[in-house]
């Protein structure tokens, strides 16, 4: 698999699985954890939601600086594994539910999730261009993208296993406590404390209460219920980002133990000292080389806007729209999360393939095309969820009657073949994205490339909160139409500069 790449690949890749694992079980479980914890509307826990992913890409601006100026592009990325174990710690620990402050336990809350976004800007960027520099001897440059895509899909690894791990300290949890798991009910519950809840939505809380106390304890005593429950649903939740700690502390050990197989970037000094030149460009040329990524990085901000939907309004759909049974298999809303990686995984060799048979026949279609059928594809993906959609009750609907019943929900095959079809872009644009970057930028801006990268990415992640409010506000099969709309003209925008990008990228 590795035996042609360089032989620091496998080790960047190992060191990754930890920051991805972290991340997926942020993708699995915030937005419910911020909703199960506070209480918090769809569209608030949203906007905290979309101003955290932002975080994580714009802080890989800063970290790309950083890198770039010191030239100790290891240390950082040390330091950055650290720090975001630090940050998983802050929220790992577990305060009751329902909260009694619920301002001050929010904003210690948004306070670890800033710090673990500051370590992931240290870290993501500043190893991407490590993972672009091994590419860059001759020996290897054939083999950058199908580089870059192998250590997007060995990565993605640690990614499988979070929601699945997340979903089982949960319920881990709740068993413990004498409960059932029922993802709908936080929200039932919450309505109860506020003094919002409607006679429909309090029967349905009555009938919920019986099914998931499997004690009893409970029988006639909604309060104590409702209390014990939120308290033992979150406390799992807090558990999981524990988990998250753990494989921090695991990556920081492969990273120490393989940063000798990474390369070295010198200062000018140092390559002058051993009479070894730093490559330079004509002013002209790097402004070139620059507009054409900032082109590109405009195009694939309104991509990220539509893909990383799936750890907001898509997991919303799963919870409130998605039939939790398959085959007789009890889901949660967590296990679709991992449908994404496992896809990674699973299709990252037959992307590669079919790419490696192209280019043996001269067909091979350049980076820049690659990221345009990708777009493509992710509309494809939102078109089938939109028909999919048709017909469905509006989330307003869905909170005044509590939550449906299952003959009222759509086949658990809707998300998963929209998570397939949107992996599929995913492998089309994120690698060979960062793949680009890594050629077009110029050297003594590498760093600070990957981080531009990154930093589109968290502006596409700030606008996520749009589509929660789109999402409570009008018909499903609308919301999905949206993204329909973006990514056709990401489409649209990447084809008419595609001769200038493939210009720029010889």
């Amino acid at each position: 698999m590795f035996k042609n790449h360089p032989k620091g690949l496998l080790a960047a890749a190992l060191a990754n699985m930890g920051e991805r694992f972290g991340f997926y079980t942020m993708m699995a479980i915030l937005v419910l954890f911020l909703q199960s914890k506070f209480g918090l509307d769809g569209t608030n826990a949203g906007i905290i939601y979309s101003i955290f992913y932002a975080l994580i890409y714009i802080l890989a601006l800063v970290g790309g600086i950083i890198a770039d100026k010191t030239r100790n592009y290891k240390k950082t990325i040390l330091i950055g594994l650290i720090v975001m174990a630090l940050g998983y710690l802050v929220i790992a620990f577990p305060s009751p539910t329902p909260v009694r402050h619920k301002m001050v336990a929010l904003i210690i809350s948004c306070i670890g999730l800033v710090t673990i976004a500051f370590g992931n800007g240290l870290f993501k960027g500043n190893l991407q261009a490590l993972v672009g520099q091994m590419y860059d001897d001759p020996k290897y440059s054939k083999l950058r993208d199908s580089g870059f895509q192998l250590f997007y899909m060995f990565i993605n690894v640690g990614a499988m296993f979070a929601p699945f791990t997340a979903k089982y300290v949960r319920g881990l949890w709740l068993a413990k406590n004498g409960f059932l798991y029922n993802a709908g009910l936080p929200s039932i519950c919450h309505q109860y404390l506020d003094g919002t809840i409607n006679p429909e939505s309090m029967q349905r809380l009555t009938e919920l209460a019986a099914e998931v106390d499997k004690t009893g304890a409970f029988a006639g005593n909604i309060d104590g219920f409702v209390n014990s429950y939120l308290n033992s649903f979150v406390t799992g939740f807090h558990y999981a980002f524990g988990v998250a700690i753990i494989t921090m502390i695991i990556s920081v050990a492969i990273f120490i133990a393989n940063k000798k197989h990474l390369p070295d970037v010198k200062t000018k000094q140092e390559a002058a000292a051993n009479n070894k030149a730093v490559t330079e460009m004509d002013a002209k040329e790097v402004k070139q080389r620059l507009y054409a990524l900032f082109a590109v990085f405009a195009v694939v901000i309104f991509f990220w806007f539509s893909f990383h939907q799936n750890g907001l309004t898509l997991t919303f759909f799963a919870r409130d729209y998605t039939q939790l049974n398959l085959f007789g298999y009890k889901l949660a809303v967590e296990d679709f999360q991992s449908a994404n990686p496992i896809f990674v995984v699973t299709l990252t060799f037959v992307v590669i393939g079919v790419f490696g048979w192209l280019r043996n026949k001269g067909m091979e279609p350049s980076t820049p095309k690659k990221i345009a059928i990708g777009m493509f594809i992710a509309a494809l993906g939102f078109f089938v969820m939109s028909l999919g959609s048709v017909g469905l009750p509006m989330h307003k609907e869905v909170l005044a009657v509590g939550s449906l019943h299952d003959v009222q929900k759509v086949t658990p095959f809707l998300l998963i073949g929209t998570y397939f079809i949107l992996t599929v872009a995913e492998l089309f644009i994120s690698p060979l994205g960062i793949s680009f970057v890594s050629k077009v930028a110029p050297p003594q801006y590498q760093g600070v490339m990957q981080g531009g990268w990154l930093g589109a990415t968290a502006l596409g992640n700030q606008l996520l909160f749009i589509g929660a409010i789109f999402y409570e506000n009008i018909p499903i099969w609308m919301t999905w139409g949206l993204f329909v709309v973006v990514c056709l003209l990401s489409m649209s925008m990447m084809l008419a500069m595609l001769k200038w990008l493939e210009r720029v990228a010889k």
